[in-house]
């Protein structure tokens, strides 16, 4: 951001602090541009749910800053405010001219939360540290208001901030800033934290708190399979990482079964026309996307979920499929080996091919471990565990 821009905003001064040692829930600041909304109802669920067992507890309180991009003629209609689940969300606006996100990102987020977190703190509000989740854009832009706002900043790595955008050299050398300047790094899974320390983060910087799964919501449910052959499942965003591509291919080794793939995306014309090249059409169903509450009926009604992206932090739907009673087959992506440890969670395939996905589904099916075993694994990941993790941290950092 320019420097003369900048100087439309008043100088804030940083909000007192309880006295050490001061008891009552802590004040969170939570920063991210992939949270959920009225027009993206999926984007960033995973970021929603953590928070919303964190504030379940009774041991934090937390106002949500989840910018959304504008640029003339693009972009859907969000409220500038909205509350979900009983908490408040910001959605200030910041200029997002297409093709150049990667670039000014982090100066626009920083330009239109700035004006939010000041208006903010002129009416009243009051913070004890920032809870920003992704490398880049995000937590860029976060450490730059802590240090405006003397907060403390807590930055959450989910994957492609730590795989792939560090290629580039201008995020890289923004990335390492912000894990420098940050109070603290959380990875969700330990594989992603070997990936921080290898960008330059100290490992004693880094706290692994793995994503959990709602039990409630994914539990097993007597659902009418659609065929009486066996049924595979593939979720999540069609775009070429996510391997769709890749268990099609398997449906054709595999003349007995049928797969149904779940989500939407620039990808889908391409996926049913390999579907119809390779011959499996009429076994293939495209569910499009769904709302996150019908999901377990999608698992309930599969003998296997299977998981062919080649890079995740975490990957929630294997959880998801497992706490409804469905062993997966997942690809050797990050955090796959620490949620598929058991015979009766699944496999982690070593390479991900068509091939190695059939093979792997004609192993696992030969021998399925029963539902209500796959279930009582998933019970091991619930959200407790990493909500207390997460209030071990603020209140060191706060303290």
């Amino acid at each position: 951001m320019p420097r003369d821009q900048a100087l439309l905003i008043p100088e804030t001064i940083a909000p007192p602090r309880p006295p050490a040692g001061a008891r009552g829930p802590l004040r969170l600041l939570t920063f991210s541009s992939l949270y959920p909304n009225p027009a993206h109802p999926h984007h960033g669920v995973f970021v929603e749910n953590r928070l919303r067992h964190l504030v379940a507890s009774g041991e934090a309180v937390s106002t949500v800053l989840a910018p959304v991009p504008w640029f003339p003629g693009r972009g859907g209609r969000v409220a500038v405010r909205e509350d979900r689940h009983g908490i408040t969300v910001h959605h200030p606006r910041f200029l997002a001219p297409p093709g150049l996100g990667m670039y000014i990102g982090p100066f626009a987020l920083h330009s239109a939360a700035r004006a939010t977190v000041a208006q903010l703190l002129e009416e009243g509000a009051r913070f004890d540290a920032i809870d920003a989740h992704y490398l880049y854009p995000d937590g860029v832009a976060a450490v730059r208001l802590g240090r405006e706002f003397g907060l403390p900043v807590v930055i959450t790595a989910r994957g492609s901030d730590t795989s792939q955008l560090p290629r580039y050299a201008l995020p890289r050398r923004l990335i390492e800033g912000a894990m420098r300047d940050a109070a603290a790094l959380i990875a969700v899974s330990a594989g992603l934290k070997e990936g921080l320390v290898a960008l330059g983060a100290p490992p004693e910087k880094v706290t692994v708190l793995r994503n959990g799964v709602d039990l409630d919501t994914f539990r097993p449910l007597a659902i009418r399979k659609p065929s009486a052959a066996p049924v595979l499942l593939s979720v999540g965003h069609l775009i070429p990482r996510k391997g769709h591509d890749l268990v099609i291919g398997a449906i054709a080794a595999l003349p007995d079964h049928r797969l149904i793939i779940v989500g939407e995306g620039p990808d889908r014309g391409a996926l049913e026309a390999l579907a119809r090249r390779i011959g499996v059409a009429d076994r293939v169903s495209f569910a499009g996307a769904q709302p996150h509450a019908n999901l377990p009926e999608f698992y309930a009604a599969a003998d296997v979920m299977i998981l062919a992206s080649s890079r995740e932090g975490w990957a929630n739907v294997l959880l998801e499929a497992m706490a409804c009673g469905t062993p997966v087959i997942a690809s050797p992506a990050w955090g796959s080996r620490e949620a598929v440890a058991a015979p009766e969670a699944g496999l982690v395939l070593d390479e991900t091919t068509p091939g190695s996905i059939a093979l792997a589904v004609r192993h696992l099916l030969a021998a399925p471990p029963s539902r209500a075993a796959t279930r009582a694994y998933a019970e091991r990941f619930s959200w407790d565990e990493t909500t207390a993790g997460q209030l071990a941290l603020f209140r060191g950092l706060v303290r």
